[in-house]
């Protein structure tokens, strides 16, 4: 996995900062890059983007403090063969003084399609209290020049989707 650091090109939405190919070993039964992968792509994305926030190893071993992923929601668009380049751009939605919302997309790089979409909470952790603590004035320095470079995106379509059927045979909880 490369890391980059542009904007993203006319037919792509958020700061491009990691890129990649499908590796043989990320092919499933179907054919197609296996669900797992495209996690590990976006997980890949995010530590290119935690990089230049100066969230970096020698941030987490010399403040004792890192990042907990509470909570993601991945949409998958279209697939992705063995071989494809790709490209993660992030799109930072929201920041407060412990917790970053972002958003990626999973790009075909020389295509352009969006292959899939991840929406992200995470938290700042202090590791000794295990409790989540404030972000130090660095990162929040480098999360406002990150969201100016970013400039205003749009409302992403995918953004707090909800999985459900909406007429469903069957449901074995209470609506």
């Amino acid at each position: 996995m490369m890391t980059v650091d542009q904007p993203a090109c006319e037919e792509t939405a958020g700061v491009s900062i990691a890129s990649g190919k499908v590796l043989p070993e990320w092919i499933d039964l179907n054919g197609h890059m296996n669900v797992a992968y495209y996690v590990l792509a976006f997980d890949h994305g995010v530590e290119a983007l935690w990089d230049q926030l100066g969230i970096t190893s020698a941030y987490v071993e010399t403040s004792n403090c890192s990042t907990f992923a509470v909570e993601c929601h991945i949409t998958y668009q279209m697939e992705l063969k063995q071989g494809a380049p790709f490209l993660v751009t992030s799109q930072i939605l929201a920041y407060d003084e412990k917790r970053i919302h972002q958003f990626q997309r999973l790009y075909h790089a020389d295509e352009h399609y969006l292959a899939a979409t991840a929406e992200w909470m995470n938290l700042h952790v202090d590791l000794t209290s295990r409790r989540v603590t404030p972000w130090p004035q660095s990162i929040l320095s480098a999360l406002q020049k990150f969201t100016e470079r970013q400039g205003v995106l749009p409302r992403p379509p995918e953004l707090g989707q909800k999985i459900r059927l909406n007429n469903p045979v069957f449901t074995g909880v209470d609506r």
